[in-house]
């Protein structure tokens, strides 16, 4: 039987706990090894973070999940200005995942961004783990990139139906998921030896972010 979690605000003594479960659940989901941990930790400290939205499951007095929030922002075509979120990293250790605490956790950062007066969430993931959430493909809603391209895997979701009445929007994600990991590779090392060492491998999940996250919507 599932057992319950709570679903409490991060505290600064879960930092250090949330990056080593973030670094668990990413580690060679996406490339050998992962930057998801170190992204968490230079997030907190960034402008555009919402520390009303950065939330951590807890069972047994113990953090197993966590979602981080950031603002971002959609522009019209006129230049008008839309403020709305995305969120990221989501994590779930990898021993609780796919028994649905990811979904709880979600669930609940949702009724806590509309209680602030947000009304649109865009994130890039995989459709699969996310249109059961209600998100659906940024094409509907007339999102693009700034060049005008569709990501397959740009993924939006209105809080508030309507909230987006079909003008073309640009998405403008915060400049601290931009992280250069050629430039900052010396510091991101630095930061992933501090933890345990796991060894850095392929698996079949690269492959899928990689043909997910290269594909646009015609």
């Amino acid at each position: 039987m599932k057992k319950a979690i709570t679903i409490r605000n991060e505290a600064e003594h879960d930092y250090r706990r949330v990056e080593e479960m973030i670094r668990k659940a990413f580690w060679n989901l996406y490339i050998p090894g992962c930057i998801e941990h170190y992204l968490a930790h230079v997030m907190r400290a960034h402008e555009d973070f919402l520390t009303e939205l950065d939330l951590v499951a807890e069972l047994d007095g113990q953090v197993i999940g966590n979602i981080m929030y950031t603002k971002a922002k959609l522009l019209d075509e006129s230049g008008t200005e839309k403020s709305i979120l995305t969120f990221g990293p989501i994590s779930v250790l990898p021993e609780y995942q796919r028994e649905g605490y990811g979904k709880e956790l979600i669930e609940a950062s949702f009724q806590k961004a509309a209680e602030l007066g947000y009304d649109v969430i865009v994130i890039f993931g995989n459709p699969g783990n996310y249109v059961s959430r209600g998100f659906k493909s940024c094409k509907k809603y007339n999102v693009c990139l700034a060049n005008g391209a569709y990501p397959s895997a740009m993924l939006v979701k209105e809080l508030s139906p309507g909230a987006l009445d079909g003008r073309k929007w640009v998405y403008c994600q915060s400049p601290v998921y931009e992280i250069d990991e050629e430039k900052m590779a010396q510091e991101i090392q630095q930061f992933d030896d501090t933890f345990e060492k796991m060894e850095k491998k392929y698996q079949p999940s690269q492959e899928e972010f990689y043909i997910h996250s290269h594909s646009m919507i015609q």
